[in-house]
């Protein structure tokens, strides 16, 4: 297809640039704020599996305070400001530079922990098929609110059906979303439940 070879990375270079330039005091003002009250390192940094599993770095806003290494749950850790960041998805701001290297696309299946790469079945592998993105067809449909099984299959779904339309829709379904902030965490839950294996694991 001549969308998902050609324009849809020229469309990510473009998108992420402009995104980069107009919100940069953005990024400036949530850097400081993440310094002021959650100190040093500001960016999250990340190793992911992106495009045909090929591993890459990961940057986020920081939104969790470390307790001089005690193993401490996610509920505890998450402050109320880097509870903000998530619900805005302002922590996510930084990956607009993954996407203008080109680990990244600004739509496409969210990249998750290497470790989940082994527990994948040979359907669920195929979201490493295309980028990784910044948002993507299981985050307009639930977020964090669906269940893994549900989130792999419109991921699937998404990479046999890249379509410039539904890219767009894509991006203004999120926005629409992050406005809301609708569907951020899995009920009861400061983050999402870990994935532990697929259900009936084909070979």
């Amino acid at each position: 297809m001549i969308y998902k070879k050609y324009i849809k990375r020229s469309m990510d270079i473009t998108l992420s640039l402009i995104a980069i330039i107009f919100l940069s005091p953005v990024l400036l003002v949530v850097a400081i704020l993440v310094r002021n009250k959650l100190g040093f390192p500001v960016l999250f940094k990340q190793k992911r599996p992106g495009l045909n599993e090929k591993i890459f770095t990961l940057y986020k806003f920081r939104t969790m305070r470390d307790e001089d290494g005690a193993l401490l749950p996610d509920s505890v850790r998450l402050t109320k400001f880097g509870g903000f960041l998530r619900s805005t998805s302002l922590d996510e701001l930084p990956e607009l530079f993954n996407i203008l290297k080109g680990d990244m696309s600004i739509i496409g299946p969210r990249p998750l922990l290497i470790q989940y790469i082994p527990l994948y079945n040979e359907n669920q592998k195929r979201r490493h098929e295309v980028r990784p993105g910044l948002s993507g067809l299981a985050q307009v449909s639930g977020r964090n609110t669906i269940s893994w099984d549900d989130k792999f299959e419109l991921d699937v779904e998404y990479v046999d059906n890249v379509s410039f339309i539904r890219d767009w829709k894509i991006i203004f379904l999120t926005l629409k979303r992050v406005l809301a902030r609708e569907g951020v965490n899995a009920e009861g839950n400061a983050t999402i439940e870990p994935f532990k294996g697929a259900q009936g694991k084909e070979q």
